[in-house]
């Protein structure tokens, strides 16, 4: 399906649905409100072209389809923390926290073992899940900031999201610039190690002006005291993401788990359903907090079906490199169309299918395939970390139970990463440029 629409037309979408979203943030609205005028419009502008309304409909419906197991993991989420608490699973997994854990190293700690749990499992929402939720309990007894833990913790996730060969996100990446993964990982290689050492002395600087404030545990591990069971829940977690299972039977099994320990515990039918109803008090979950972002992201599926399906973006994203012939002005353009499309689309997967596939024929034939896909590795992969109303924002927030703008200052790897690949573009682009000279002279 080709449908032409003008740059007016975009133009006043992007605006609208921009707009929308801002205010609702602005006034905290349910992101659902905000979003529901960018859709009308661009349901609007399908039925002024040769769309009929039965087919937009349709078009709409497969895009809510296309976005079911965000829907589902997020809704089992809002499950996940009552069912770990009540279990005493998270008890347990923070008195051990604090027996390993030094709270005068406890940023850079939590960044490190969120970074090497990230590049095992592949994956952001179960790295936060099976280890960024007790270590934000052992945060809260040490009375550490908690905005800046989530920000180590977010940041670790990301490594892996955005770096392991296990990832979703990396294979996509790989398949849509048409580079093998070993290749793709080769050429984020420099980025990813600079972007990892800012970040592990950032938080090592945090540490040291923390380290005094920090709350010392005097509690000792009796070792004895702690129950297997309550181990199962996260192990459950991690074992069904190692073997590459469904993320959906993971969080299912985990949570399945963690209610018959609860049971078996004393824990009665009434609070067992009160507390995933409600959630639980510091702590957060409960499917009374989730409702909104779920309505949210079913429109938010339904908005990018049609854009994708109406082909709205991709005539003038084909246009946007013909005139430059610069790596460095290559790289800002890229990082600019990829960022609005980001905006827009509220997800992972079409900013990198959108910004790959329009890309590819020019920076393959100026650059390389390799360097398309390192600079969409350093912002592409990231950007949808960073816009708070996107999927993969939204699923992490409500994991860590912290707001996105608290603790977004202090997810460094989320924003320093397209900072170093400018500059690298930059240097790449100053050498070639001497190159070329000396060779000409």
């Amino acid at each position: 399906m080709t449908v032409k629409f003008s740059f007016t037309q975009v133009l006043f979408l992007l605006l609208i649905t921009i707009i929308g979203v801002i205010l609702s943030v602005i006034y905290h609205q349910p992101l659902v409100i905000g979003f529901l005028p960018g859709y009308l419009v661009l349901f609007l502008l399908s039925l002024k072209s040769t769309v009929s309304i039965r087919e937009t409909i349709k078009i709409s419906f497969i895009g809510v389809h296309k976005t079911r197991i965000v829907i589902i993991i997020l809704f089992l989420v809002s499950f996940l923390l009552p069912s770990w608490y009540l279990s005493g699973t998270i008890g347990q997994m923070v008195k051990i926290a604090l027996n390993f854990i030094h709270p005068h190293h406890f940023f850079i700690l939590s960044f490190f073992i969120t970074m090497i749990f990230s590049m095992l499992l592949g994956t952001t929402v179960g790295t936060l899940s099976a280890i960024g939720v007790p270590l934000l309990g052992t945060a809260a007894v040490l009375h550490l900031p908690l905005p800046i833990v989530a920000g180590a913790l977010v940041s670790g996730a990301f490594v892996g999201d955005r770096t392991s060969p296990f990832s979703s996100a990396h294979q996509l990446l790989a398949h849509t610039v048409e580079v093998p993964v070993k290749r793709q990982g080769k050429a984020m290689f420099m980025t990813t190690i600079t972007a990892i050492l800012f970040c592990l002395c950032f938080y090592g600087v945090v540490d040291a002006q923390f380290a005094s404030k920090a709350s010392l545990s005097s509690d000792h591990l009796i070792w004895s005291e702690l129950s297997p069971a309550r181990f199962i829940p996260p192990i459950t977690l991690i074992v069904f993401v190692l073997f590459r299972m469904s993320i959906i039977y993971a969080f299912l099994s985990s949570i399945l788990s963690a209610v018959v320990i609860s049971f078996v515990n004393g824990t009665s039918w009434t609070t067992l359903a009160a507390a995933f109803w409600h959630g639980i008090d510091g702590l957060g979950g409960g499917f009374i907090h989730m409702y909104q972002l779920l309505l949210f992201l079913a429109l938010a599926g339904a908005y990018n079906g049609l854009l994708e399906k109406l082909n709205v973006i991709q005539p003038y994203l084909d246009k946007w490199l013909d005139s430059s012939h610069s790596l460095l002005v290559d790289t800002l353009k890229t990082l600019m169309a990829t960022l609005i499309i980001t905006l827009i689309a509220a997800n992972q997967t079409l900013p990198i299918i959108l910004t790959g596939r329009s890309f590819l024929p020019h920076w393959s034939h100026y650059y390389g395939k390799e360097e398309l896909a390192r600079v969409m590795g350093d912002s592409t992969m990231l950007f949808p970390g960073v816009v708070p109303w996107s999927v993969l924002a939204i699923m992490c927030s409500t994991i860590v139970g912290i707001p996105i703008f608290e603790y977004l200052p202090y997810a460094l790897f989320l924003w320093v990463l397209p900072i170093i690949t400018i500059l690298v573009s930059l240097g790449k682009g100053m050498r070639n440029s001497k190159k070329h000279r000396t060779a000409t002279a």
